[in-house]
This record gives structure tokens, sequence and C-alpha cells, in this order.
């Protein structure tokens, strides 16, 4: 009977260091940015995150920085929302706040590549946004919807940490 005891005690102790172990040499979570050469001296810079709004809606919000052959084309935020449930407006402008005074207004911008996205997609260029902030703090995306209204996401700092990363890269 010691015998099985000690057997018992040794085997739970064995589990417990394993576990220590595991989590002692656990990786830390990658991030999502990504370099693509998408073709002969075309580089983007991109950033995918998933996001929700108020709606529990999903919303997929893709950061990217494109080089063409050197030249900077700009920095974007592509914002897709489910086809049939969401209509962004046209033309309107993407309002962004902190939890406090700051505010910004992203324009409706098309990189040079895309000519057109369908009612779900819209496309702003953040560089002026990326460019105040100093440090990644959650941001509320304002998206404007047809019919009047919006949809509010909220992007987690770890997403703007990402987005920010994306701004500092530079075609190497």
């Amino acid at each position: 009977m010691h015998s099985l005891w000690r057997g018992l005690k040794l085997l739970v102790l064995a589990l417990v260091l394993g576990c220590l172990l595991l989590v002692a040499l656990a990786q830390p979570a990658i991030a999502s940015v990504h370099t693509y050469h998408e073709q002969p001296g075309q580089t983007t810079y991109r950033s995918r995150q998933s996001l929700r709004d108020q709606t529990d809606l999903a919303w997929q919000a893709t950061v990217f920085k494109r080089y063409s052959h050197g030249v900077f084309q700009g920095t974007y935020l592509r914002l897709v929302g489910f086809p049939g449930q969401v209509a962004i407006a046209p033309v309107a402008d993407l309002a962004i706040e902190t939890g406090t005074t700051a505010r910004w207004r992203a324009p409706r911008q098309l990189d040079p590549q895309t000519q057109q996205l369908p009612e779900s997609v819209a496309q702003y260029g953040l560089g002026k946004v990326l460019a105040e902030l100093t440090q990644p703090i959650p941001l509320t995306l304002l998206v404007p919807l047809q019919g009047g209204g919006a949809a509010r996401l909220v992007a987690a700092p770890y997403v703007v940490k990402e987005w920010l990363q994306i701004y500092a890269m530079n075609d190497r």
C-alpha cells in the first residue's frame, strides 16, 4: 500500500512538472503581420484581424501598406462585412475614436490596384491616423452604413499594435 501511494505521488508530481514545463516553454503569440511580394517590384505588408460590431456581426479588418517599385502607395484599412447583411455608405468617411477626446476621420480611399469594391466592403486611407498614434490603444471604428447609422467596431490594443507595426515598415 505504501508503494502504491508513493507511485501515485510521483505520477502527480511528474504531471505537475510536465505542465509547468509546457507553460514555461510556450511560444508567445505570433503576430499576423505578413509581407507579400505580389508581383515583381511590388511589396505589401499586411495585418488581418476579425472584429465584431455591436450586433455581434464579424468583420474582417485588413491594414496594408504597399510599395510599387520602391514608391510608397499608401497605408489603407479595408473593412469587409458579411455580404447581404451589411451595405456600407459608398462615399462617407470612417470615424475613429478613442475612449478619450481624440477623434479622426479616415477618408474613403482605394489603393491604385483596386478599381471598385462590393457594397459590403470599404477601404479607407489610414496613414494620417496612425501617424498621430503614439501607442497602441483601443480604437472605436464607426463604419457609415447605407440608409444611415453606423456599425461600431472596437480594435483592441494588440490589433492597433499590429497596425502601428505595419505603418512603421519600409520597403527594403
